[in-house]
């Protein structure tokens, strides 16, 4: 059973996609303009839902999710809303899976709720100290909506340019023309500021105690491997790293399949799967 609802969260609405039952994983998504947590995780959340209760929210100033009056901007607003949106459902522990940006939330929120959160997967993730802005990060986050700016932030994204078809550039421009007033807010430039507001520093990697698994893609130019993965070996506990060959920024999109039984294997562990 899969469903679109709005959660009050600190007296703000937040839009959610649910899907399955049984131990919950918080699914963040990343930054791309016009991104969704339906958008970004809905087929990996259908795969998944016969053994686990997914939550797949819109982050604050994206999709239909507004950006709180007066509330903190970036990092701490994601990690804030994220740990409210789980208190507003009644969670108390649960496993957290973020791309990108949603990568440095989701290793965030392990930081400051150790308690509760049980696994992390972090994809193609930000937030790594010293990581800088990639010159397709910041095409990515300047990409204007319509069309042309959709088919250049694909093109980006994925290394295999036959997933940029004229139906998914189509359908990431309109997502990207509904979602343009809030999102310009977001990532004005100069931009390396909000890399800056995504690194977490050592003191809050040393904090992370739950088992963390990093997924990249060997060719990721918008968080290059070597700046954006390779630094969070040094500095997490309990960690381990998989890379995908023949693989851009969005493993979940160009390899589902495998990517689906990687997240299986490792969230199932602390079930005994």
């Amino acid at each position: 059973m899969t469903a679109l609802r709005t959660v009050t969260v600190d007296g703000s609405p937040v839009h959610v996609l649910e899907s399955g039952a049984g131990p919950a994983v918080l699914m963040l998504h990343g930054s791309g303009p016009g991104t969704t947590g339906s958008g970004a995780w809905a087929s990996t959340a259908q795969a998944l839902s016969t053994s686990w209760h997914l939550v797949a929210p819109d982050q604050a100033g994206f999709g239909r999710t507004p950006v709180p009056a007066g509330s903190p901007s970036g990092l701490r607003l994601w990690t804030e809303q994220a740990a409210g949106l789980m208190d507003a459902l009644g969670v108390e522990s649960y496993a957290v899976v973020g791309h990108s940006m949603g990568g440095a939330v989701a290793l965030a929120l392990a930081a400051a709720h150790p308690e509760r959160v049980t696994r992390v997967v972090a994809v193609s993730t930000m937030g790594a100290p010293g990581a800088p802005l990639s010159a397709d990060l910041d095409a990515v986050w300047a990409a204007p909506a319509g069309p042309l700016g959709a088919r250049d932030m694909l093109g980006r994204l994925l290394l295999d340019q036959a997933l940029v078809t004229d139906a998914a550039v189509e359908a990431r421009a309109a997502a990207m023309r509904d979602g343009a007033s809030a999102y310009a807010s977001l990532f004005p430039p100069p931009r390396a500021r909000w890399v800056d507001d995504l690194t977490l520093t050592t003191q809050t990697l040393a904090a992370i105690h739950a088992p963390v698994l990093l997924v990249h893609g060997a060719q990721d130019r918008v968080t290059p491997i070597e700046a954006a993965t390779r630094p969070l070996l040094e500095h997490l506990a309990d960690v381990r790293l998989h890379v995908f060959g023949r693989c851009g920024h969005v493993p979940a999109v160009e390899h589902p399949h495998e990517f689906r039984r990687l997240l299986s294997c490792f969230l199932g562990q602390d079930r005994g799967h």
